[in-house]
Order: structure tokens, then sequence, then C-alpha cells
């Protein structure tokens, strides 16, 4: 049976994953439970090579775990692994800001128009990709290469708990809300502002996500 997803040839793998990962959220696939790369390739109707990517990509933000000459397994989603990767998010941003300093007129245009478009955006796969690219965008200046590649990772880890946060329009909102005030209080050049700000941005979509997943673990 062919699946009712959307997929963009243009970059299959990545719009693979995206799907993939939308399944595991949607319960389309169970946590715990094995892909099998002949059955899910042809309900999506696609070839193995780029499913394999997919997985691969998956496997990477830990949302699939692989062992070794078995396959890969849905990794679950659990308060627990969301509340310990979460919080570090927290601290790594708001330090990766103060070492990068106030940005040039330039890059804060880039931020309030980049802002814009998540605002616009109505698809979480691409709310999500936009508000990780607004955030390394703000912290572009950091110095501490290191630190940069932690957040990077982090985001990795904490995308599938994100997607399912930015399917609330209000969380949305919320979001491009804070972005602004961050992207006045640069304006100002009010740093400490700025970081104090950012910090409450990413602890705003902590308690929707913990909720979300209380729940889902009721069920």
């Amino acid at each position: 049976m062919q699946s009712t997803h959307t997929l963009d040839r243009h970059n299959i793998s990545e719009e693979l994953a995206n799907t993939i990962r939308q399944m595991i959220l949607d319960g389309g696939i169970a946590a715990g439970s094995r892909i099998n790369e002949v059955h899910l390739a042809r309900e999506l109707g696609v070839s193995r090579t780029p499913l394999r990517e997919a997985i691969a990509r998956l496997v990477r933000e830990e949302t699939l775990v692989t062992v070794p000459r078995v396959g890969s397994f849905v990794k679950p989603l659990t308060v627990e692994e969301f509340e310990q990767v979460y919080s570090i998010r927290t601290l790594l941003d708001p330090e990766a800001l103060r070492l990068a300093g106030i940005p040039s007129k330039s890059q804060i245009d880039r931020l309030e128009r980049l802002n814009a478009r998540i605002q616009a955006s109505k698809d979480p796969d691409k709310i999500v990709e936009l508000d990780d690219e607004w955030h390394l965008l703000l912290i572009d200046g950091c110095p501490n290469k290191v630190l940069l590649g932690l957040i990077q990772d982090f985001m990795r880890r904490t995308r599938r708990y994100e997607l399912a946060l930015m399917r609330e329009r209000q969380q949305v909102e919320v979001a491009t809300d804070t972005h602004a005030e961050i992207i006045a209080a640069l304006r100002r050049a009010d740093l400490k502002t700025a970081a104090k700000i950012l910090k409450r941005n990413l602890q705003t979509g902590r308690e929707p996500i913990r909720r979300w997943l209380i729940e889902r673990e009721e069920k």
C-alpha cells in the first residue's frame, strides 16, 4: 500500500527522514520496533538507497539505534531522556551568545527575516529546521567551535521532541515572540538581556513537550 506521505524528490533522503520521524511520532512505527527496510521502501514507494541514507540520518540524531548484524530500532521517546538532554541547551546557548557578542546589523536583520519565515510556516518539520537555523545564526560569532559543535549535536538529539512541540501553533507563536524580544535586545546592544531571554526561550518549550510525553506514556 502506497503511503499518503508526500516526498520531495529533490531532497529524498532528508524528506524520508522527516516522513519516518513523523510516522514514529504518530505511532505508525511503534517504539522499540525494528525498521524493515524492504517493507518500508515498498510502503513509501522509494528505493532502498535513499531509505538507508535517511535511516543513517535518524541514527545520528538518535531517533533510531542500530544493533550490529540485527538492524535499526525505534528509540522510545522518554521524559527522562528529554529532561536530561534538553536542559543542557539552556546552559550552552546563552553562553555561546555571550561569547559571540552583539551581532552585526546585517546579521540582526537576517535574524528578523528568518523569524518571520518561522512564523509564516505551517509545516512542523520546516519550522523546526528554521528554528535551528535561527539559533545557529544567533550564535554564529561564537569563537568556541567545540561549544558550537555541542549545540548542534544537542539540536539533532532534541529534534524529534521539538517536532511534537511545533505541531502546536500556539507554541510556534510563543517561540517567535521571544525571538523578537531577543532581536530587540540585540538592537539595543543589550547582550545580557538577550542571553537571559534566550534562556527563557529554551525553557518555555520544555514544559509543553514534557506534558505531551507524560500523556503519551499514560496512553
